[in-house]
């Protein structure tokens, strides 16, 4: 009865209307779920991602708000990261007086779009907070400079939106040197300016935890500049870099979260690599992040100490480096030449087990293979769409370009670049999974499928961009094709000697062979071991190489170690 009556009041304050009946209350909650979900499928359009449950709960806990705080977020979708707060305050609560503090005094938020506004006004609701105070509106329309003490708050909890550009009046509101079509920069320029400065006595500094994209880790330019200011004047103690795939299916770009407050100038970061959990490749829709795999960074977040999964480093250092936050863990990657001859002998009986493991099931795969004749031979242009969306290049954004290497060894990051330094300003953006080919350089195998890492990445008018039809055809499917022989021939016999280059059209005429997803599927695990296989093989090389030098150290100069 409870939620019936929350419901009714939900309609009462949000659309004017009184459903008396039960049934009609439970229509109006099956379609705010309905309407929830649809949102959620449909995100990413416009570079909103809804954060996973499991990360806005782990933010909460790790900033720990207190009754009588202000917890603002000023991008707030649907209301998760308000929800999450207005529940842990909730617990805190022992007198009337508590409780319309917690009512009247301690959640605000704000979102531009009408309708996540409405369902945000409504998941308050229904959480019980019964005067949800958001602002309906860009919480980026307001001048930066005008932003004084009676509108800071004690903590700010967010998921801007990034991927987004927002229009050239927004940017008046920012600094002439911080100016930026990105809308993750402009809303992490706000949230600092957002948090309360600290009393006389260093205490009640503002504090946020912010989600942000890999980008603007490594972003040089307005970027950098934005982060130095981060690191001079406000304290940012804390990165928590995220696995791959905790934002499917929205999105596939590597995220952190920066965790700063207003305390002082940073002396040191400390970076927490969260770790998949063993035999995972990544997080999906399917299989997301749960809260209980992130306990172990909370129990490290009060007793910290560097371990395989964190480490610290001095702020002069990053700040020497350009601001470059994009630090990979220390302890991650061990090089060959750094483990001791006991352990790498240890790890080549490992990987050669392994390999002889992969080879002794090559027979049987074999006579599970079906014959390549009978598979329906198609064109490209069934599963594949050529898309032609372009944008202008912002003198004021940082850029990543990507370059296809030749013979089919796949698309890299070519460099990261102002907008002022590219002199063709009508640009192409990759998305991740697509295909990608190079109009000169495809006769020598240039092209390749777009990986994760480069979501954004810009391209001339010189390279084509086809979407695949996945309900057809995996990705990973074509890109073990586009590697053969077979599709090889069929782009060398193309154009003259005189003029090299191919058109979209010929590309979509190609053909392949394609079985039904499943049998894709067969294959590519087939194929994947042969590549485990062969990284395996270079991996062994490596350490025999690095275990003969050490070996003969020790027996020619008589090392001890």
């Amino acid at each position: 009865m409870e939620s019936g009556y929350l419901l009714r009041d939900v309609v009462n304050k949000v659309n004017g209307f009184h459903f008396g009946s039960t049934e009609e209350i439970h229509t109006l909650g099956h379609l705010y779920e309905s309407m929830l979900k649809e949102m959620r499928d449909a995100a990413g359009d416009s570079g909103e991602f809804y954060t996973p449950r499991a990360v806005v709960r782990f933010m909460v806990a790790a900033t720990d708000p207190q009754l009588g705080e202000t917890v603002l977020d000023p991008a707030c979708g649907t209301g998760g990261f308000l929800v999450e707060a207005y529940a842990h305050l909730e617990k805190q609560v022992k007198t009337v007086q508590d409780r319309r503090t917690l009512q009247t005094r301690s959640i605000f938020g704000g979102e531009a779009k009408p309708l996540p506004y409405m369902l945000a006004q409504m998941n308050l609701l229904l959480h019980g907070l019964e005067t949800p105070n958001l602002a309906r509106g860009n919480s980026l329309d307001v001048k930066l400079g005008e932003i004084g003490d009676k509108e800071r708050v004690d903590l700010v909890l967010t998921n801007p939106p990034f991927g987004g550009e927002e229009e050239r009046g927004i940017l008046g509101n920012f600094p002439e040197d911080k100016r930026t079509a990105e809308t993750a920069l402009l809303f992490l320029q706000l949230i600092m300016r957002k948090l309360r400065r600290p009393r006389p006595d260093g205490t009640g500094a503002g504090r946020a935890a912010v989600v942000v994209p890999n980008g603007t880790l490594f972003g040089d330019g307005v970027c950098a500049t934005i982060k130095e200011e981060l690191l001079t004047q406000f304290n940012l103690h804390t990165i928590v870099r995220l696995p791959n795939g905790v934002f499917a299916p929205y999105t596939s770009i590597p995220t952190n979260l920066l965790f700063f407050d207003r305390s002082g100038p940073t002396k040191a970061v400390w970076f927490y690599e969260q770790p998949l959990p063993e035999g995972r490749k990544q997080y999906t829709k399917t299989q997301p992040m749960t809260f209980e795999e992130l306990g172990e960074c909370l129990t490290w977040w009060e007793k910290r100490k560097e371990n395989e999964h964190a480490w610290k480093v001095k702020a002069e250092e990053l700040l020497a480096t350009g601001c470059n936050l994009d630090r990979k863990n220390p302890r991650g990657n061990i090089g060959f030449e750094g483990l001791k001859p006991e352990q790498l002998a240890e790890d080549i009986l490992q990987k050669d087990s392994r390999f002889a493991e992969i080879m002794r099931e090559i027979p049987t795969l074999r006579h599970q293979e079906p014959v390549v004749p009978e598979w329906p031979i198609i064109k490209l242009g069934q599963v594949l769409t050529h898309r032609k969306e372009s944008i202008l290049i912002d003198d004021f954004a940082t850029y990543k370009r990507c370059r296809v290497q030749l013979h089919a060894q796949g698309i890299v990051l070519r460099d990261r670049v102002a907008g002022t330094e590219i002199k063709t300003k009508k640009q192409q953006v990759c998305k991740a999974g697509e295909f990608l080919v190079a109009e000169i350089d495809a006769k020598l195998g240039g092209y390749g499928i777009v990986p994760p890492d480069l979501e954004g990445a810009i391209v001339s008018s010189h390279y084509f961009l086809f979407g695949i039809d996945e309900t057809k055809m995996d990705r990973r499917f074509l890109g073990y094709f586009i590697r053969t022989s077979a599709f090889y021939e069929q782009v060398a016999a193309q154009g003259s000697t005189n003029y090299a280059a191919i058109r979209p059209r010929q590309v979509l005429d190609y053909v392949m062979p394609l079985p039904g997803l499943e049998e894709q599927r067969r294959a590519i695990e087939r194929l994947d071991l042969l590549v485990e296989a062969d990284l395996i093989h270079r991996e062994v090389k490596l350490e025999l190489e690095a275990l003969t030098r050490q070996m003969l150290n020790r027996a020619f100069l008589r090392r001890s170690d």
